[in-house]
């Protein structure tokens, strides 16, 4: 209904781009507009009511600006800032539609787009306006998998939104159970890269051996147990993404291997001397802090700097206090349905539980813990009694209980301030009154 009750307006010079969408729209919303001249825009907008104006990026310099598309999308917003605005784009001029989204445009497409992907945005648009949410970020903007209303969540959300159409390799970093994984896909998603295969590797699992075999492949005869030839998780992820998760923890040995294959763009399986050409895209995942990989002992430097075009830094669970109802919700609702249970009432004890406890697992614990409390919930009202949290995890909450000694004290304090400034070594030094080098030796001396 949303669709069929809706009016879009198509602005572009190209003939046959303005034919195809119209012929592509006109079933299925209540009116589509099209116009070659984008002097006619502010007149259009002016005598109708569009819900949508679907808007191409260049014209033939009727507007001597250098980005016409951008002109055009703050004169559209000067008349009306309800309606909602996509771009289309060239995929040379990514960069200038990146930036038309902090100007006010919703989504941008990129020639040549799909059809359904065109449809798919026009309704998300629809059903963001008629629900009240016009941000995208306030749901989630990359599916209910990545929930986040907190503001180092919106961080996040629009770096990916940023990165995912680029080529640039990714470093993500955050403590284990904060969603890495989640963060790789939905790049991967909302890539140009999307219709290729994405392929994971937990790499800090896998032995000496087994870390040549798995990710390059071998050929029959190889060695014993090579009774057939076996492509490498390299050969398939060929034309889409490589998601590589605890990079940190592989040996100097393996990171030597990785950095050779990274710079010739090409692989050779075991047994073979016929080398590969690569074209994949990068997302490489840690639970180490930057600085740790900063050690050249432990960490290759050049190796970083091919890995780490664009660093996200996911934020613990503990820093997103907005956020931990909001997925508690979620996750309730979800185990709810699993185990065909009725709607569960939470009482203030359970959601004072909730908001104070540190969560050192993050949201991975918050998962589980709901889980068993929907699980072992003889009523559908939940209190703080149902809330139990794993003793996995007790180890490691509020490290103040460690004690007094002075160096602890001072390890606790470095650990709060970085957490606070989510890694930023050079804030952190700042705020610890200290220089970037002493911030260093006192993270080495701990091992932090």
């Amino acid at each position: 209904m949303l669709l069929k009750n809706a009016n879009i307006l198509v602005v572009d010079d190209d003939a046959d781009v303005l034919t195809a969408i119209r012929l592509l729209l006109k079933s299925r919303v209540k009116q589509v507009v099209v116009e070659k001249n984008p002097n006619n825009i502010s007149d259009l907008i002016r005598r109708h009511k569009f819900d949508i104006v679907v808007l191409d990026m260049n014209f033939n310099g009727l507007v001597n600006t250098g980005n016409e598309g951008i002109y055009w999308l703050n004169k559209i917003k000067e008349i009306d800032k309800e309606v909602g605005v996509i771009l289309i784009t060239a995929y040379g001029e990514l960069d200038l539609a990146i930036k038309s989204l902090k100007e006010g445009a919703l989504d941008f497409l990129v020639k040549p787009w799909k059809n359904e992907k065109l449809i798919q945005s026009i309704t998300e648009i629809l059903s963001k306006k008629v629900s009240g949410k016009n941000k995208t970020e306030n749901t989630g903007i990359f599916g209910s998998e990545i929930l986040g209303e907190s503001s180092v969540m919106q961080e996040v959300f629009l770096k990916i939104k940023k990165i995912a159409p680029t080529e640039a390799n990714i470093l993500i970093l955050g403590e284990n159970g904060t969603g890495k994984d989640l963060v790789a896909k939905a790049i991967h998603d909302n890539s140009l890269r999307k219709n290729k295969p994405f392929i994971k590797v937990d790499v800090g699992a896998l032995t000496e051996t087994l870390f040549e075999s798995e990710l390059f492949g071998y050929k029959k005869g190889a060695f014993t147990d090579a009774k057939e030839d076996r492509k490498g998780r390299f050969e398939a992820a060929e034309g889409g993404t490589l998601f590589l998760d605890e990079i940190g923890n592989i040996s100097l040995q393996q990171q030597a291997r990785l950095l050779t294959i990274l710079q010739n763009r090409q692989v050779t399986p075991l047994g073979s001397n016929q080398p590969i050409p690569l074209n994949i895209r990068l997302i490489c995942a840690t639970n180490l802090d930057i600085a740790l990989l900063a050690n050249e002992t432990k960490f290759r430097k050049d190796l970083i700097y091919r890995i780490n075009t664009v660093e996200i830094i996911m934020p613990p669970l503990r820093s997103r206090d907005n956020d931990i109802l909001l997925l508690a919700n979620h996750f309730i609702e979800m185990y709810a349905e699993k185990y065909l249970k009725s709607a569960f009432k939470l009482e203030d004890s359970f959601m004072k539980k909730l908001k104070s406890y540190y969560f050192p697992g993050n949201v991975r614990e918050l998962q589980y813990a709901l889980e068993r409390a929907i699980i072992m919930a003889d009523e559908n009202t939940l209190t703080d009694e149902d809330l139990v949290f794993s003793p996995i995890e007790k180890k490691q909450i509020r490290t103040e209980e460690s004690g007094l000694n002075l160096e602890t004290v001072e390890k606790n304090t470095i650990l709060k301030v970085i957490e606070k400034n989510n890694s930023n070594i050079s804030k952190s030094a700042k705020e610890l009154g200290i220089t970037r080098t002493a911030l260093y030796r006192r993270l080495n001396k701990y091992g932090l």
